[in-house]
């Protein structure tokens, strides 16, 4: 069954790195005159190296709001539209951005301790800076201390990563969607958000989406890699087609009444692709379905009709095959929309 999920915010005061014999960065986070710690896997438990993106800055929807909640620890829905994470149908990246990393190497910012304490010792020193941990929670503890920080009762959170697209086996019943860890980081007096987002590479990227649960088999050429393709041939398949057409730019705040809006999208295969049966979607999940075709390196630009509708309040556009299998996805913020008659592009 899916995971407990919750968002725990405040102020982080210590921190420890990764170990051989401890794979998790941790910090020790204050709020409201509690104490909890953040346990952050820097390393698989098959000993594989964790893949991860930082993006900075953040800027996706899913951060409205967030500033206003109490310091603490918040249960959250698994739900589309709340402040609930999911890398795949949230559109917080493409497969391809995940990169992995050891946990410990020689030599400056090339492992993942490092990459995770920039940001940690970074917000150490804004008294006003606020960390975001999604995952899990667990505790309180009232007989233990905490055996990284010593404080009672022990409490805190962990599973700050993927939390879908486990293979079959010990993990399979942690899958579930609208669930995923992440660390956001919040730096008020200088308008920033940024956020590191991890996954395994055992995890697949394309799920079910009622489960989470794995849909699509690995390439029978590479059977250990769940989420082909990673940069392999540099040129997607049609049976794992992401970045294959892609969303380039979208028109979501019209300057007439009735509003107009469109999302343009970008061929990168080097033969016409047949657009039928497959649906472009919004942040609420309602599914608007395409026709006709995408010559080889062209672009096409697409009018949003009912029941889709692209938020001038932020949004997520995602577009899915004929199978329902995600193709390319983007998102914008309230800010991004607020210009009537400016078309938003999109960089990945």
């Amino acid at each position: 069954m899916p995971i407990p999920y919750a968002v725990l915010k405040g102020r982080p005061t210590n921190n420890r790195l990764g170990t051989k014999k401890n794979k998790h960065y941790q910090v020790l986070i204050s709020a409201n005159g509690e104490q909890y710690r953040i346990a952050i896997n820097v390393e698989s438990g098959d000993g594989s190296e964790v893949a991860f993106l930082v993006r900075a800055p953040f800027e996706h929807p899913v951060i409205d709001g967030l500033a206003e909640l109490e310091p603490g620890l918040h249960m959250l829905a698994s739900a589309p539209g709340g402040k609930a994470i999911d890398f795949i149908r949230g559109n917080i990246g493409q497969p391809w951005e995940f990169q992995p990393l050891p946990f410990d190497a020689a030599g400056p910012d090339n492992d993942l301790n490092e990459k995770i304490d920039a940001f940690v010792q970074r917000a150490m020193s804004d008294e006003n800076a606020m960390v975001y941990a999604f995952g899990a929670p667990w505790g309180p503890e009232p007989a233990t201390a905490d055996k990284f920080f010593g404080f009672k009762p022990g409490q805190g959170i962990h599973d700050i990563h993927m939390n879908q697209g486990n293979p079959p086996g010990k993990y399979e019943k942690d899958n579930g969607v609208y669930q995923d860890g992440a660390l956001l980081f919040n730096f008020p007096d200088e308008g920033q958000w940024m956020a590191v987002f991890l996954k395994f590479q055992t995890q697949a990227w394309h799920t079910d989406d009622a489960t989470g649960n794995v849909i699509l088999a690995p390439d029978a050429e590479h059977p250990k890699d769940p989420h082909t393709p990673i940069e392999r041939d540099n040129i997607p398949t049609f049976e794992v087609p992401d970045g294959l057409i892609r969303i380039i730019a979208a028109y979501v705040n019209d300057t007439k009444s009735p509003e107009r809006e469109t999302v343009t999208l970008l061929n990168t295969a080097d033969v016409a692709v047949d657009l039928s049966g497959w649906a472009i979607a919004d942040k609420q999940k309602q599914r608007m379905k395409l026709a006709g075709t995408i010559e080889a390196g062209a672009t096409r630009v697409v009018e949003i009709v009912a029941p889709v509708a692209l938020s001038n309040k932020g949004g997520i556009i995602t577009l899915l095959d004929e199978r329902g299998i995600k193709v390319h996805g983007a998102s914008y913020t309230k800010e991004q929309a607020q210009q009537p008659g400016r078309t938003i592009p999109f960089q990945s």
